[in-house]
């Protein structure tokens, strides 16, 4: 019997074989699938923010695209993923509030895209799909053995990317 595992708000939680990793209310937060193909092991990030580096004191790693997804790509590589077959998929970065001003410090959403696709990036991992971005939010279910990354959004047909 497979589990499905809760990755909470400034989170991320890993598994393998059957089982499956779940975040819900992803909004301007990105949910962040990775996962080695060969070994099925595989893990799913929400994260909030985009840098660290903005925030003095914050001892939260998961909060962040930067520490967050480095965190959980050392904890894959220690369960037996190979960090040179690992491959990602993201979701969420949604612009939750539209025109409520143009300023940076507001499109938190394409903020964290742009951030965990930079690190993604710095860290050689391939981006294979994505739904991210408009203006509703997303419940995010990924099953690292197959590599299906469910999202659900209210109003919307289930999508699987």
């Amino acid at each position: 019997m497979s589990e499905i595992i809760k990755v909470g708000m400034a989170d991320w939680k890993t598994c393998k074989g059957e089982d499956g990793v779940i975040t819900v209310g992803l909004g301007s937060c990105v949910g962040i699938a990775i996962r080695d193909p060969r070994t099925g092991i595989g893990g799913l990030a929400h994260i909030m923010l985009p840098d660290s580096k903005e925030i003095q004191n914050n001892s939260n790693r998961p909060k962040f695209a930067d520490t967050g997804i480095e965190d959980m790509v050392n904890e894959l590589t220690r369960m037996g993923a190979s960090r040179f077959r690992l491959v990602a998929k993201i979701a969420g970065g949604a612009q939750m509030f539209a025109g409520v001003g143009k300023k940076d410090t507001i499109r938190v959403g394409e903020r964290n895209v742009a951030a965990s696709k930079k690190k993604l990036a710095e860290m050689r991992i391939p981006l294979l799909a994505q739904d991210t971005g408009d203006t509703y939010g997303r419940t995010v279910i990924f099953y690292p053995k197959s590599g299906d990354f469910h999202i659900r959004s209210i109003g919307k047909p289930e999508k699987i990317i």
